[in-house]
């Protein structure tokens, strides 16, 4: 359902009731995991996460790993920062 390498990939799923009994599959909410980062990449005006993940993390897919690695639920959360923090390579 998710593509590899997303932060869903393995967050598994569970079933739900709704209030009028129908019953829905959600995806559980993947708890971000605190790796020491590497460095700072100084983000230009304009700059996308998908471009800087895809230098550094070799994977524009990737985003969602800057977004982790500086408390960012939404990637424009990041977008008044001016330096981003960058993880290390992989999940």
């Amino acid at each position: 359902m998710f593509f590899a390498g997303s932060r869903y990939e393995n967050a598994g799923t569970y079933n739900v009731t709704t209030a009028n009994g129908k019953t829905v599959t959600v995806t559980k909410i993947p708890l971000a995991t605190r790796k020491p980062l590497l460095g700072y990449h100084r983000r230009l005006e304009g700059q996308r996460l998908d471009l800087i993940a895809s230098y550094y993390l070799k994977d524009a897919n990737a985003f969602w790993q800057l977004c982790d690695a500086n408390n960012a639920v939404v990637p424009d959360a990041l977008a008044s920062h001016d330096l981003i923090g960058i993880p290390p390579k992989g999940r």
